[in-house]
């Protein structure tokens, strides 16, 4: 039994107390094949179903008027299991529906949803974006991860997006992400990507193109709003295209094909950084090349490099960086 599951002698919920007014329901983790022995009170805004054994939808959540979230995570769900939801117009006004972790082959008709920010399909088996048209521009989170997309498309009415999470696909271009002006978080690690393309988008804070097929930085110098970077386990052998992104955080380019550090001696705002699984060989000038971050810099990661193999090692980081809280494995209080 995995932990937190709970044992079929336990009973869902049940309100005894009719005065009292319930507007959230957690199910979560009850394996329930179905909910005949659930009460659904008309009150509920908020619905959710993660990680039971249901493949069908019970006809009385079509009643739920007042329902905002619906989650149906972590169950057997396929297409025509869900497909009801597309004709219940008494829920058109749910703001969040999460279908992730199912057997979904397509991009479920949600049309009739015209105030749904948040709508999650990650963890299926679909190979489509096709579908992603019908949902409302409203939308402000959209997840699609660990399904069999090979194209980014049907997103461009999106305007409203900030973030778009699209990892563990078959994609091999960035594209058709240009009317996406909102856009602060884009995830599109384990694909197949190997040129950076954000389409003239500026406003991104988050970006992860880990474990793709880069071999160049290249492409991210016009995002001067980026926070955080993620580019380990890729085929990098030189760091360039940052000295522009001031307001970097957290840099990772773990795991690729890195001699030596670059590019990053005027970013004044980092505070971690990735570099461990490289060949940088030596410790020598580093001082100099972080000369912006040596008092911001609280992580660093260096192992499995060369230079990590200096009897100094530590000793030396510690000396460049006053205020560094972690390197590598070894916390300091």
């Amino acid at each position: 039994m995995e932990t937190g599951e709970k044992t079929l002698e336990q009973q869902p919920p049940q309100n005894d107390d009719a005065s009292v007014v319930v507007t959230a329901l957690d199910l979560t983790s009850y394996q329930l094949h179905d909910l005949d022995s659930v009460e659904l009170p008309s009150s509920l805004t908020e619905l959710d179903l993660t990680a039971n054994r249901l493949s069908k939808l019970d006809q009385r959540i079509s009643l739920l008027t007042q329902l905002k979230k619906l989650s149906l995570r972590q169950n057997l769900f396929d297409d025509s299991g869900v497909e009801p939801l597309c004709h219940w117009d008494n829920l058109s006004g749910l703001e969040e529906l999460i279908l992730r972790d199912n057997k979904l082959a397509n991009i479920p008709d949600v049309s009739i949803f015209k105030s749904l920010f948040v709508f999650d399909v990650s963890f299926n088996e679909i190979s489509s974006a096709s579908g992603l048209s019908k949902l409302c521009n409203k939308l402000k989170e959209l997840y699609v991860s660990k399904n069999e997309i090979t194209k980014i498309e049907e997103i461009e009415h999106l305007h409203e997006l900030q973030i778009l999470e699209l990892g563990s696909n078959k994609l091999r271009v960035m594209e058709n992400l240009e009317t996406l002006v909102n856009l602060q978080e884009l995830w599109l690690g384990r694909n197949r990507i190997k040129t950076v393309n954000l389409c003239g988008l500026q406003c991104i804070k988050k970006l992860s193109l880990q474990s793709n097929r880069l071999t160049c930085m290249k492409g991210f110098e016009e995002c001067v709003a980026l926070e955080e970077l993620y580019l380990s386990h890729n085929g990098i052998s030189k760091m360039e295209g940052l000295s522009g992104l001031v307001n970097l955080r957290v840099l990772d380019v773990s795991s690729n094909k890195l001699t030596s550090i670059d590019d990053i001696e005027k970013l004044t705002r980092l505070e971690d950084l990735w570099l461990n699984d490289n060949q940088i060989a030596s410790l020598e000038s580093m001082a100099e090349k972080v000369s912006g971050s040596r008092e911001k810099l609280t992580t660093l990661y260096l192992e499995h490099n060369p230079c990590a193999k200096s009897p100094s090692y530590t000793a030396t980081l510690r000396e460049i960086f006053p205020n560094i809280q972690q390197i590598d494995s070894q916390v300091f209080a």
